[in-house]
């Protein structure tokens, strides 16, 4: 059998049936391609090969779970999961800042333990929260650039190259999505203040 000729779905197929040997191959047809892009987002190779491990032990257990739907390419699922676990990285990455000991830094100076500090961040949280949800409705393309823009912090010419776009379509992309963004927190009567 000649592995070279068989499509991503008949690789998937062989190895669904027990043959692990197509998984191998499968993973190097596209290694080439998910590691760039997430080396590309992240601009660190250490954590590139984390996320692509990952990447690759989603894909893996969806396939044995056979949740797996033969919808459009195998790449592009492969891809979407990769980008999707980039962003978590970064979100948890926000999360837990780390901060630098110093001689003249105290952490207390900048702790504010009171009932009120605790309940304001409660009501930021949610609201952070609201926001995210409203992120998923989004139509993809602008979801991506929010995400891209504000969870991976990457620049507008960062983003255009990333998503093989011009600069202006990026802009365009984000300020549609502010305003979807806008009339969805109307629409619901979303509160954005603590």
């Amino acid at each position: 059998m000649n592995v070279s000729n068989l499509s991503d779905n008949e690789l998937i197929a062989e190895y669904l049936n027990g043959n692990h040997q197509m998984l191998e191959c499968l993973i190097t047809r596209h290694q080439k391609k998910v590691f760039s892009h997430i080396l590309m987002v992240v601009k660190d190779r250490m954590t590139a090969e984390d996320l692509f491990q990952e990447t690759f032990v989603k894909v893996i257990l969806t396939l044995r779970s056979g949740t797996y739907k033969e919808e459009g390419k195998f790449i592009h699922w492969v891809m979407r999961i990769a980008h999707n676990i980039t962003i978590d990285h970064f979100r948890k990455a926000r999360k837990f800042q780390v901060v630098e000991n110093s001689p003249d830094y105290n952490i207390f100076d900048t702790l504010n333990i009171s009932d009120d500090s605790i309940e304001k961040k409660m009501i930021t949280e949610q609201i952070h929260s609201d926001i995210r949800n409203l992120i998923d409705y989004l139509p993809d393309e602008q979801r991506e650039v929010i995400e891209l823009r504000h969870f991976a912090d990457m620049s507008f010419k960062d983003i255009a190259e990333h998503t093989n776009v011009s600069i202006n379509t990026a802009l365009g992309r984000m300020r549609y999505a502010i305003r979807n963004l806008r009339k969805m927190v109307e629409d619901n009567n979303i509160i954005l203040t603590a």
